[in-house]
């Protein structure tokens, strides 16, 4: 019984112990571009709103909480108020199979790369819901563009997923850091694989250079045009939230989690450290992309989809089976058992 009650407080705590830290970095995500756009382009940047300008997305908070929420009068009122708080909500989610300590696994889901999937995959129905039924022509122009964009980088995103599967054998996120850690970090092997990944996540993501979705010159907002107050908030947040979300997964199927070459002698304090500054690094380059590129037409987006990335995606998946293959004589060696042991050992809430 008291087992029992201790699982329940535990997934009762998670949320906020997933929600809160997000919530918060989220936020500072925006005051970090911010700075660091303005640094790039020789301005300021936000300084006025607490030292250094520290308070400024607690005062943008602030102002979208309180704004008045202004609704279309033929718009679909259930789905218009729905959409986005459901696309905040499954940005959140994704979280839950996300470890960056393997000393402290909150969870280890078996099939945490589907999970992963599925769940960015369920943003597309909110951005085309909001699109659509707000019954404005930005909007439903913007949410015909989710549509084929998301769709198509979804499928590169999938694909080039399967070489890291091949390699360690598990769908189990958890494993995968491990065995990069007691081998190397996947971005060596599959070097190709990790850059295509990356390039793909600016797709799946809607940043510069494939930010089809809400471009401002075209299509004033996209699928929020017509949102305000909190609800514009939501979509906002979500986003970034997703940027974060999006490249903690990266750094934990490519870049080893909180590996780093210190570990053997400080294995509890700085994983989570390096962790996190990989992160960082990674929401860097969206920001220096995002600072430096143009946007692409949207038929030269659908053309390096289907017709560059694809193909090479194909061919590097086929290449890497055979390299498998070809290494174990014929003979695939499934992996996951190697590192059950040890993820149950250090399993510190619940294991599913």
């Amino acid at each position: 019984m008291y087992y029992n009650n201790l699982n329940l407080l535990d997934k009762l705590v998670l949320p906020f112990i997933v929600v809160l830290p997000v919530l918060i970095a989220t936020a500072y995500f925006t005051l970090a571009e911010r700075k660091v756009l303005a640094s790039i382009q020789r301005r300021v940047g936000p300084t006025t709103t607490g030292i250094w300008g520290v308070l400024q997305p607690i005062a943008d908070g602030v102002k979208l909480l309180t704004k008045e929420n202004l609704v279309p009068s033929n718009v679909n009122k259930i789905i218009w108020n729905f959409s986005p708080f459901a696309s905040l909500a499954f940005s959140f989610i994704g979280w839950y199979v996300i470890n960056p300590n393997l000393n402290f696994i909150l969870s280890s889901l078996n099939y945490g790369i589907l999970f992963i999937f599925i769940i960015s995959s369920f943003n597309i129905y909110w951005i085309f819901l909001a699109g659509w039924f707000s019954k404005s022509q930005y909007g439903v122009l913007g949410s015909l563009r989710s549509i084929s964009q998301l769709l198509s980088y979804e499928l590169s995103l999938s694909l080039l997923i399967l070489p890291v599967i091949l390699l360690s054998g598990t769908l189990n996120i958890t494993h995968i850091i491990y065995m990069q850690q007691i081998t190397t970090w996947f971005f060596l092997p599959l070097l190709p694989c990790a850059i295509l990944y990356f390039i793909c996540l600016l797709a799946e993501t809607n940043r510069i250079p494939f930010d089809l979705l809400e471009a401002e010159a075209e299509l004033v907002a996209g699928y929020y045009t017509e949102f305000s107050g909190f609800w514009f908030a939501s979509f906002f947040l979500s986003e970034y939230g997703n940027m974060l979300l999006m490249s903690s997964f990266y750094v934990s199927i490519f870049a080893g989690g909180g590996d780093f070459f210190l570990q053997n002698f400080f294995p509890y304090i700085f994983i989570d450290f390096f962790f996190y500054l990989k992160v960082i690094f990674l929401v860097f380059v969206f920001i220096f992309l995002r600072a430096n590129l143009p946007r692409f037409r949207f038929d030269q987006l659908m053309i390096i989809g289907w017709k560059i990335f694809l193909p090479l995606i194909l061919g590097f998946i086929f290449f890497y089976l055979g390299l498998i293959l070809l290494l174990h004589n014929n003979n695939y060696v499934q992996l996951p058992a190697v590192t059950n042991a040890y993820v149950m050992t250090r399993t510190q809430y619940f294991y599913l």
